[in-house]
């Protein structure tokens, strides 16, 4: 099969679920036999100096770069609130882009054409006009639902009104675009009874984030070494800072006095200066790491507090693939199927926080049970070529 990816940023380096999503299941396909080529927007936001990556996409048959201001711009967002236009949606409508897309429909013939999120809809009726391919949408998250749950957790009147105002345009827009496409790839089962709640009728694949497992090496906890904790994320992506910020000011004071020597150590790209010159006993803020995995690796415990966001958390998986114990709120484990006590630990609040920490630092010959447990989870439910496997066999019965 040949498969043409439109992507809103480049997928490449693997520094959020969403590239890591796209990056994994091109590898597979690749390696399952399929051609598939890469039409992404290369935006101001998320900037790439493409030719140090070219190696890494080796895997692809053809890729194109469009470059897009995408910055949010105050008063075009002022604007926007009296058009019944998501503004989040406009930011990725690109003419450039549209002039490419057509130029890659035109000269070449592929079966399906997969969007990487819905903030590449506005493009459908182009590829309806140049291709016959299969148009498919991979939802990554149920978009309106991150900001309607940011809007339930604001304490701000103005800003909880503006959230919940976004959130229902961006809800009417999802809800049009699911009848324009041929194929739903919802990230979870959870995902996909959401979206039927939506009105979706159609073909629908759930098509999980899936990893190589043979290039992740799991480290057994030693439990006799002091605690740490380990926090990451992209520091741009507000429900990030959102579930930073709520655990630093309800739970992390609590945790100190009763475990003065555990430490938080903080990682991701786009780190605000704010948070940079934090000033907080026994957190150290690291800001973009070259390595993730060994910055997962260096901590014992992998703390997920989100209140909102939606879709599936690559950097669980990963920290489960590596055999560490992740303690996150419901939110987080959305979309993964683990169990709480057995291969994660889950939190959803202040008090349920200390109590798995208390059980962290009581029972401590327990780490290296529930690491490795995490491990055999990863191994069963997430590896990419068996993930990509069973997406090319949903095509066949189809």
């Amino acid at each position: 099969m040949k498969f043409l990816q439109l992507c809103k940023k480049c997928p490449y380096p693997l520094k959020d679920g969403e590239s890591i999503a796209v990056t994994y299941l091109a590898k597979a396909l690749h390696d399952l036999g399929c051609e598939v080529s890469l039409l992404s927007m290369n935006t101001t936001k998320h900037w790439v100096e493409v030719d140090t990556i070219r190696d890494q996409l080796a895997h692809y048959k053809q890729t194109e770069f469009v470059p897009l201001d995408n910055q949010v711009k105050p008063l075009h967002a002022f604007l926007n609130l009296f058009s019944s236009d998501s503004y989040n949606i406009s930011r990725f409508d690109c003419d450039d882009f549209a002039e490419k897309l057509k130029d890659l429909l035109e000269r070449n013939s592929y079966d399906v054409v997969q969007l990487e999120s819905l903030y590449l809809a506005p493009y459908i009726e182009l590829i309806r006009t140049h291709s016959d391919a299969a148009v498919v949408l991979r939802a990554h998250n149920v978009e309106h639902e991150i900001w309607e749950r940011m809007a339930a957790n604001e304490n701000s009147m103005v800003r909880r009104w503006y959230l919940d105002y976004s959130a229902r345009k961006l809800k009417k827009y999802e809800e049009d675009q699911l009848l324009l496409i041929d194929r739903l790839l919802p990230i979870s089962c959870v995902d996909e009874a959401k979206f039927r709640k939506l009105g979706y009728t159609g073909v629908s694949t759930t098509l999980p984030i899936g990893i190589d497992l043979q290039e992740i090496s799991a480290q057994q906890i030693d439990s006799s070494k002091d605690l740490s904790i380990s926090f990451i994320g992209s520091l741009d992506w507000m429900p990030n800072i959102e579930a930073l910020n709520w655990f630093l000011d309800q739970v992390w004071t609590h945790l100190l006095l009763i475990f003065p020597k555990l430490e938080l150590h903080v990682a991701g790209r786009n780190c605000p200066e704010w948070l940079l010159n934090l000033q907080t006993r026994n957190v150290t803020v690291h800001g973009e790491v070259n390595d993730a995995r060994a910055f997962l690796l260096a901590h014992p415990i992998s703390v997920v507090p989100l209140l909102s966001g939606s879709g599936m958390r690559a950097k669980i998986v990963e920290a489960m693939a590596l055999g560490r114990v992740v303690i996150s709120t419901e939110v987080g484990l959305e979309g993964i199927a683990a169990q709480d006590d057995l291969n994660v630990l889950v939190a959803n609040s202040e008090k349920q926080f200390i109590e798995k920490f208390r059980i962290c630092y009581q029972d401590r010959n327990r780490l290296p049970q529930i690491g490795a447990a995490a491990r055999a989870f990863a191994e069963a439910h997430y590896d990419h070529r068996t993930i990509a496997q069973q997406y090319l066999n949903s095509w066949q019965t189809a």
